[in-house]
């Protein structure tokens, strides 16, 4: 005789998983032998760069590797994050007390939440945004104020809009420059307001900065962290996932407010047991070692970028070349939804995108396309979308 277990509220609450949810639809075109280009999830098709397989080869080879890994990091991985950090950024780290190593920026961004939300505590995150920042706190027991990030203030969240009585009551903000899905970048004038409102208000930043290294025209994207004041109240969660096409590897770093990094260090030690030793060597390996593949992966980014934006203004769409991340954010035609235009690409061009409400509310209006394709697929995408005449 079986049983019946009540599923917890947190898991009636929860929306379907939106990549997941896509996921399905790509199968169901499938098998009907549809040949479909996904321009749907930021998973970089292009490989790990052969000298970081090379030092996972090594290290997965050593048998004092096989055992259980430090809950912080190891040293050796927080020390090359802290020297990544001073090259890149100028910011400076201590390793052992502003450092901690992640399985991957989705896992920390998900627990930080645990640390500081009480059931009934509320976090303040943008919408559109990545939805692991209203999940995490959503599993806390907390809930979001969602920031509207509006095309008439350039995709950043209006501060001084902030209702008093929220700005109060709010523990965490959650901010993501350059930003997923809109691919906007901020500037040092806005890290500025970002740290001035912290600190008036007695809220935790949170700045997911996973997009940081992929850049345009020369475009160098900044780090929260260079900010006057940034430390004293926030954190910075990074990912060697885009970086480096490492997403499969599952490693990341949070770095800041050492109380911060201190707490979510006791959340993860009694939830995991840390990253795999030798993927950490590796990590070392791509901070340290050889940035030109930086480039040459920028430079692939960049070629398909050009050839997106070209078509898409040649076949009428509305929306801003971006100077960072891998996405493009596009208006959806008058007359259609988020979903019912994303709906109609894969049903009728075999082209699969993600509707911007996917990523909350304020993302209605728009879909986001994905580089991550070669060159001559996006060519083809923007043919199929020509030839099919969907709008």
């Amino acid at each position: 005789m079986s049983v019946t277990v009540e599923l917890a509220e947190r898991v009636k609450l929860l929306p379907p998983y939106l990549f997941k949810e896509i996921d399905e639809q790509k199968a169901a075109i499938r098998k009907q032998g549809v040949d479909i280009i996904d321009l749907g999830v930021g998973d970089p098709d292009m490989p790990t760069p052969p000298h970081i397989i090379d030092a996972l080869d090594l290290a997965a080879n050593d048998p004092a590797n096989h055992r259980y890994p430090s809950y912080s990091g190891m040293v050796g991985f927080n020390e090359a994050v802290a020297r990544w950090y001073g090259r890149r950024f100028g910011v400076d780290l201590d390793p052992n007390r502003e450092v901690i190593t992640l399985i991957g920026s989705k896992e920390g961004i998900a627990h930080i939440p645990l640390a500081y939300i009480n059931p009934g505590d509320l976090a303040l995150a943008t919408s559109p945004g990545y939805p692991v920042y209203h999940t995490g706190v959503q599993f806390a027991g907390g809930s979001t104020y969602f920031l509207d990030l509006k095309k008439e203030n350039g995709f950043l969240p209006d501060l001084d809009a902030i209702p008093a009585d929220v700005r109060r009551k709010a523990k965490l903000v959650f901010v993501n420059y350059p930003n997923n899905p809109t691919s906007t970048v901020a500037e040092a004038d806005f890290y500025e307001r970002l740290v001035r409102f912290a600190e008036t208000n007695n809220i935790l930043v949170c700045h997911d900065a996973a997009y940081s290294e992929i850049a345009f025209d020369g475009y160098t994207p900044r780090s929260f962290l260079q900010t006057p004041g940034a430390k004293e109240v926030g954190i910075e969660f990074h990912s060697l996932s885009k970086t480096y096409n490492m997403t499969g590897w599952r490693l990341g770093f949070a770095v800041g407010r050492a109380d911060v990094i201190q707490a979510l260090g006791k959340i993860k030690s009694n939830i995991d047991s840390g990253a795999f030793q030798a993927v950490q060597y590796a990590g070392i390996v791509a901070l340290d070692g050889d940035q030109r593949c930086l480039s040459e992966i920028n430079a692939e980014y960049q070629k398909r970028r050009d050839i997106l934006v070209a078509g898409l203004r040649r076949l009428g769409f509305s929306f801003e070349a971006p100077k960072a991340t891998f996405y493009v954010w596009v208006e959806v035609p008058k007359g259609y939804t988020s979903k019912q235009f994303a709906g109609l690409l894969l049903q009728k061009a075999g082209i699969v995108v993600t509707p911007g409400n996917g990523f909350g509310e304020a993302g209605e209006g728009y879909f986001r396309i994905a580089m991550t394709v070669p060159s001559d697929r996006i060519a083809e995408a923007l043919d199929r979308i020509d030839r099919a005449k969907v709008w």
